[in-house]
């Protein structure tokens, strides 16, 4: 069995050890074949406890950074009905409408999508793990700053810096995980860390009904000892970001926990397109590539068209939930557990469902998207206190588990480790526009008809962003059916007994399944 240094050299340097005047198609069959030959060379059993090992170093460390960082921003949403009506309220306290609360919101995500770029740019350079333990240490002490505002400028200004600091935390850990898992296995991680995300609002709930019990301890209101509390777990638990996140397969730190061979297997595996170790920090070339690409806008106005009814409902869930009269002061924050709960079932099953491959992932966004609109036109159409308990709950639901899809989807498309941190950032930047558009829709003006008319937008937002995702799919229709074949030859091929690696997808030079009839899996007529 080769060595890891023999056939990484043999694949890598290929191109150096041909003569001048062997041809490129010499080349690239000379590359497959000994690509080919060093994946063959792995069992079913060492595949898989190798990925096993990847898995244990990402998916409960990335769950938890996203749960903390969910807890930590939609916390605002939370503290607005703590202790609601009593001198102690966030908005008697600072002296806020709720009108002029909902910019609390809208700052922090103004803030993020100034510094999503270029934080993600950075990652490369500094390294993942030495970027993330950053990002999650510099938030955490922005949040607990939060407690000593005393107004709301500067509750204004501390958003501002909480979304900087937090800028590049999701595309970072994206882009990372594309030198890790294929394409095709994207969505197991995603899954995961959305997952722990919508734990998040049971976590952050059942936190924010202890913490309100704390109200007047020490001198100071619930709300602040939310912020002081939450903000001093972060900084503690970046330290564990810091000692356990891995960087790349080949960085000198991987070597701790995977072998030379190992190491090399994790990235010969990868599609074409996917971001390596030795790729440079910086490639202008990529950027341009990004900006010049049609795909890049049609994810990104699919995103913020999603986002602006999605941020919507979840940043005036808690206070929808208040209003329906099912249960008082302080369990009132109990009512939006089910909302979460919903949404990390429906995460599972949607993880489960794309890792085999019955429909290509734009075809789930579309079912997908069909479900959030019904709920969303319910919203808008009824004062039914039934009747908006079941949408806010499903409408929730369908709107975590979208990502799921959106996110493999997207890794797909990508190209090198500057090109895919950039365009992660680009994207998710411009995609938190609805962040800073949805909470503004809630204004006290329509609290007289339940928020019918923010809830209508909303709907509309979420209707677009099916058409602009069914755009991209016809983008990307190639890619995606490539994508799904390959999963289902892995998947036979596993049930057999072996590691699949005949043919891999084609991201450069794409196959073609459309225009001249769909051609059938595995058949050699799809043109290249």
């Amino acid at each position: 069995m080769s060595s890891a240094s023999e056939d990484g050299d043999k694949i890598s340097s290929k191109a150096e050890a041909l003569p001048a005047t062997e041809s490129i198609d010499g080349l690239k069959s000379d590359a497959y074949e000994d690509r080919k030959a060093f994946l063959s060379s792995f069992s079913p059993e060492e595949d898989k406890a190798i990925r096993r090992k990847v898995d244990m170093r990402f998916l409960w460390l990335i769950g938890l950074m996203y749960i903390i960082k969910n807890i930590d921003y939609t916390n605002a949403a939370a503290v607005k009905v703590l202790q609601v009506g009593k001198p102690t309220n966030i908005l008697r306290q600072l002296k806020m409408t709720s009108d002029q609360y909902n910019w609390v919101q809208s700052i922090y995500f103004i803030s993020y999508i100034v510094f999503e770029v270029p934080s993600n740019l950075m990652l490369k350079k500094a390294t993942p793990r030495n970027w993330q333990f950053r990002i999650m240490l510099s938030w955490g002490i922005v949040l607990a700053c939060h407690a000593a505002v005393k107004n709301k400028e500067g509750l204004y200004t501390a958003r501002f810096f909480l979304g900087m600091m937090e800028a590049g935390m999701f595309p970072g850990l994206a882009a990372q995980l594309c030198s890790w898992y294929r394409s095709d296995e994207m969505g197991k991680p995603i899954m995961w860390m959305f997952g722990f995300q919508n734990c998040s609002g049971i976590i952050g709930s059942v936190v924010a009904y202890g913490i309100s019990y704390m109200d007047g301890l020490g001198g100071m209101s619930a709300w602040q000892w939310v912020y002081l509390l939450e903000g001093i777990f972060t900084i503690l638990f970046s330290g564990v970001v810091f000692f356990v996140l891995p960087d790349y397969p080949k960085s000198p730190r991987s070597r701790k926990w995977l072998t030379p061979r190992e190491q090399e297997y994790l990235e010969v595996r990868l599609s074409e397109n996917a971001p390596r170790t030795a790729d440079s920090a910086f490639s202008k070339t990529e950027i341009m590539a990004s900006l010049r690409n049609p795909r890049t806008y049609a994810f990104m106005l699919a995103q913020i068209l999603t986002n602006l009814g999605g941020y919507g409902l979840s940043w005036q869930l808690p206070t929808v939930t208040t209003s329906l009269g099912f249960a008082g002061l302080p369990r009132n924050q109990l009512l939006n557990i089910p909302p979460a709960a919903a949404s990390v079932l429906a995460i599972i099953f949607c993880g489960w469902f794309l890792s085999r491959a019955y429909l290509t992932r734009p075809a789930v966004i579309m079912i997908i998207c069909t479900g959030a609109l019904t709920f969303f036109l319910v919203l808008a159409c009824t004062r039914d206190k039934y009747a908006v308990y079941i949408s806010v709950v499903f409408g929730t639901m369908f709107y975590s588990v979208y990502f799921i899809p959106f996110w493999a989807w997207r890794s797909s498309t990508l190209e090198g480790t500057t090109g895919t941190a950039f365009t992660l950032a680009f994207q998710s930047c411009v995609g938190q526009v609805g962040g800073v558009i949805g909470p503004q829709l809630f204004q006290s003006k329509y609290a007289h008809n339940g928020y019918k008319v923010p809830f209508a937008i909303c709907a509309t937002a979420i209707g677009l962003g099916g058409v602009a995702s069914a755009w991209t799919w016809w983008l990307t229709r190639n890619v995606e059916w490539d994508v799904r074949r390959i999963r289902r030859l892995r998947i036979k091929a596993e049930r057999e007994g072996e590691v699949f690696s005949n043919d891999d997808v084609k991201v450069f030079e794409e196959r073609r399944f459309y225009g001249r009839g769909l051609k059938k899996d595995g058949e050699a007529a799809a043109e290249v």
